[in-house]
């Protein structure tokens, strides 16, 4: 494995070819988490260099939070990659294989069998099935008026008028809620809220926290804004606030990103208790909280309580993400933002720099959803997911028996399950066993976790 020949590939100082080695081998799977290195003397013996160059690239890769130094131990493979200064990976002059060779040796055998199969079970697609998605029709509107929306998009930058008083009822029916139309920002989806609110809220270096585990460890959005991501643990109501206050105490922790309802991958309800306790501490901190809904409205039980946190926020410190995608469909990019007034202005001001705006045919399409549909239409995607659920777990139990163990899902998309393995090694030929029957699953570790977790999205089980 380790050899000069790969070493001259890389450019620049020596050093700093042998961290973009280790970083290598790190991003391929050569070098898996938690394994340990070779000693500071094997490897400048092996690649042939001074014992100096080596100790400066592996104190390099221990500062960005890659390698972990154990002081006569030895030096290891961070098995999370939590508080990494995450670099900008932003670079237009890249090569499109730069992307692929980012990826995990496990994740190219997934986009082959993707590519080459069509009789695949993908339980790592955590979309809407197109069977599911509602036939919306568009309102009675002529082409001019649609075109005359079009031209007027500089002063629609905020959003429709008419989607937003739809949202602000949508938010009352269902949460008792009293939300002003003046607070509400229309979005192109929950993405583009979170990357306009790390261009316009936070910085390169920035500490911000999420649940371990988490879909938001995932974003590439993050690693390309630069920002330091840092993990609480969660508990089955979510993220405790033991973890919370001892991150807090030892990282400047800015905002804290939250999904606490039918989270991802992990599939809690936080409690109300719970995200009363966490907005008052969060406030006693001066931390902003972000809040993203995506699944509030797939509950398999009427009596859970799915109230968003901003719902307690009395004092502005909360940025609520809503979003329509998993009720209509990816391809109808449209979400909401709601927070203080000079907020959504300035991050729709940075959006009008950017694209331009919104298009008007999908929040006419989302504002029929919302005024005529979503209450049969959730109703009938949360049986559907709930009768899929039941599916998948009998499998699970007849597949899997004693080696698996999980907790059965409230409601959204999602199932996290613990496998019985000891090593990575154990849970990759787990994986490879399931992938030769076409079964593909999200191991934890895209989330954040550690070895031994996978999600499972049950809308696409058959």
């Amino acid at each position: 494995m380790w050899n000069q020949q790969k070493l001259n590939t890389y450019q620049g100082a020596l050093f700093n070819k042998v961290s973009q080695l280790i970083e290598y081998y790190i991003e391929q799977g050569i070098l898996i988490a938690g394994e340990q290195l070779p000693s500071e003397r094997e490897l400048a013996n092996i690649l042939n260099i001074n014992r100096t160059t080596v100790v400066r690239a592996l104190d390099n890769l221990s500062e960005r939070g890659l390698l972990i130094r154990r002081q006569g131990s030895g030096t290891f493979v961070n098995d999370k990659k939590w508080g990494v200064q995450a670099h900008t990976t932003i670079n237009w002059r890249l090569p499109a294989r730069f992307y692929q060779n980012k990826q995990s040796r496990y994740q190219q055998k997934v986009e082959l069998i993707r590519r080459q199969q069509t009789n695949i079970i993908d339980l790592a697609n955590g979309d809407l099935p197109t069977i599911w998605m509602p036939k919306l029709l568009l309102p009675n509107i002529s082409s001019d008026e649609l075109i005359m929306h079009e031209k007027n998009s500089d002063q629609l930058q905020l959003g429709l008028p008419t989607l937003k008083t739809q949202i602000a009822n949508y938010m009352q029916q269902r949460f008792a809620m009293s939300v002003d139309t003046s607070q509400i920002l229309i979005t192109s989806g929950t993405q583009q809220s979170l990357f306009l609110i790390t261009q316009g809220l936070l910085k390169p270096g920035d500490a911000i926290a999420i649940e371990s585990p988490s879909y938001f460890y995932s974003l590439p959005l993050f690693q390309a804004a630069g920002l330091r991501l840092y993990g609480i643990e969660c508990d089955n109501e979510g993220i405790t606030l033991d973890s919370l206050r001892k991150v807090v105490s030892q990282q400047p922790i800015k905002w804290l990103f939250l999904n606490p309802i039918f989270q991802n991958p992990l599939g809690f309800v936080m409690s109300d208790k719970r995200k009363k306790a966490i907005l008052a501490f969060c406030r006693s901190q001066c931390i902003g909280i972000v809040e993203d809904d995506a699944y509030s409205g797939l509950a398999f039980n009427s009596q859970l309580s799915i109230s968003p946190i901003k719902k307690f926020d009395h004092h502005n410190q909360v940025i609520y993400l809503g979003s329509l995608s998993k009720y209509i469909g990816r391809n109808i990019r449209v979400g909401w933002m709601i927070a203080p007034r000079n907020i959504i202005e300035n991050l729709a001001d940075i959006r009008q720099h950017i694209d331009s705006g919104l298009s008007i045919l999908p929040q006419l399409l989302a504002e029929e959803y919302l005024k005529n549909h979503y209450v049969t239409h959730q109703r009938f995607l949360s049986e559907q997911l709930n009768l899929k659920a039941n599916q998948l777990m009998k499998w699970l139990n007849d597949y899997f028996g004693h080696l698996l163990n999980y907790q059965k899902p409230l409601g959204g998309f999602h199932l996290y399950a613990q496998l019985s393995v000891k090593s990575s090694q154990q849970e990759i030929a787990i994986l490879n066993q399931l992938l030769a029957q076409n079964i593909i699953v999200s191991p934890g570790s895209d989330y954040g976790d550690k070895f031994g977790w996978i999600r499972l999205s049950y809308g696409h089980f058959n």
